[in-house]
């Protein structure tokens, strides 16, 4: 038990975590926009000039114009005991959807309640297997939508693209779904099959697709050497536990072949660990401010803390609509600085920070605390990454798979490093 428990700590205390408020259709939440913090129980502040609870040991600010009588809470729940006409709904599905509706009514998709199975979920899709579509998804102005379809996975596979609509999920008609309950209907066991009705801007109609789920093996950071010439191309998939140790290995490798120029492919990548982003920007800006973190009341600047090993290395950055958060900060801050040419297309805009607490049942609550801004102090939320460079991978492309953005990055490299 100690060891379990020491282990949990050790877990929670590791560093930071950010993703941008979709979730890994692979077995449970992932890619948010997080920090991974330990429960501890505080001290309620006092009430104020606000309406409050009553009925409880203290109170809670509200921006209620009036008191709140918590009362009115086991009233409802009394009267769902005693009228409903399915008496053998257990009380615990009663408790946990009352606490998933407190958080819900933030109307924030970034803030959530999550069950003990869904935290537990949660926190196994970090490990880098998984089993399910391979996708993220996220809801942006009110619509469910495909963020990113991961490479080599039955989603991407299926034709999922990024920017994809979600219109049903087994025929279920998504308007008004939660994320969570999203990720529940899509999720599940090698082997099963899920149909996804969606609609892709261009398209006449909807469409069905029919996914059958797998297990996903996710390698976040790949390398090589551009066939024929001496520049470095390193795609990042997301960044997670692994991706600082395989970065830091591509690095060397990359330096080891006397590359001229580098290309970073950040493209569908929909986020991960804050650290991990950060350190990975420190590899061009040296000791500068990577991110500022904006609070309620103050703001922190975040700096990389190791030696800036490609300062100087002519780099493209690619990104398309599925970057997300911690993608979102690295071609941020490369561009501010003038690390980097960025190229592509303008990302998804995901820049805020959601705390993750574990609750002593087992369940966490995640809640939106922050919003990130560039070094220059560009909001990343909403707003995005607007490439140097636009470039667009058209419908024609992908059925002949070219890539014009790989190719525009090669182009501008190939100029510049002669």
């Amino acid at each position: 038990m100690q060891q379990e428990q020491k282990k949990t700590l050790l877990y929670f205390f590791k560093q930071y975590f950010v993703f941008y408020g979709v979730v890994f259709l692979i077995g449970g939440g992932f890619f948010g926009g997080f920090y991974l913090g330990m429960y501890s129980e505080k001290q309620d502040k006092p009430a104020t000039s606000y309406g409050a609870v009553k009925n409880r040991e203290s109170a809670i600010p509200k921006y209620l114009s009036k008191d709140v009588d918590f009362r009115l809470f086991w009233d409802v729940w009394s009267r769902v005991r005693s009228d409903y006409i399915d008496k053998n709904t257990p009380d615990t599905k009663l408790f946990y959807g009352a606490l998933e509706g407190i958080v819900g009514a933030l109307d924030d998709p970034y803030s959530t309640f999550l069950t003990p199975e869904s935290s537990e979920k949660f926190h196994e899709s970090l490990s880098g297997s998984f089993q399910g579509i391979g996708a993220e998804i996220g809801i942006k102005k009110n619509q469910l939508l495909i963020i990113t379809p991961l490479p080599e996975t039955p989603a991407e596979k299926a034709g999922l693209r990024a920017l994809d609509k979600i219109l049903a999920i087994d025929k279920k008609n998504t308007s008004g779904m939660t994320l969570e309950e999203a990720v529940t209907r899509i999720r599940g066991k090698k082997g099963t099959t899920v149909v996804l009705t969606t609609y892709r801007d261009g398209d006449e109609k909807e469409k069905d697709i029919s996914i059958t789920r797998d297990t996903i093996e996710v390698k976040s950071v790949t390398w090589k050497i551009v066939d024929g010439t001496d520049l470095g191309y390193i795609k990042v998939s997301n960044f997670n536990e692994d991706t600082d140790s395989r970065f830091r290995d591509a690095v060397t490798f990359m330096l080891s072949k006397r590359v001229k120029g580098l290309i970073l492919d950040l493209r569908n990548n929909p986020g991960g660990f804050l650290d991990t982003s950060i350190e990975m920007a420190g590899y061009w800006i040296d000791g500068q401010t990577v991110v500022i973190e904006k609070y309620d009341h103050e703001e922190k600047e975040l700096k990389a803390h190791r030696s800036a090993k490609l300062q100087g290395m002519p780099t493209i950055v690619l990104v398309n609509e599925g970057s997300a958060s911690a993608s979102e900060i690295v071609s941020g801050a490369l561009q501010d600085y003038g690390a980097a040419t960025v190229v592509g297309k303008k990302t998804f805009g995901k820049g805020s920070v959601q705390d993750v607490k574990p609750l002593r049942d087992g369940s966490s609550i995640k809640l939106t605390i922050a919003k990130w801004l560039t070094p220059k102090r560009r909001s990343i939320n909403e707003e995005g990454i607007k490439p140097d460079i636009e470039v667009e991978i058209t419908e024609k492309d992908y059925e002949s798979a070219k890539d014009p953005q790989l190719q525009k990055a090669k182009e501008l490299l190939v100029t510049e490093v002669k």
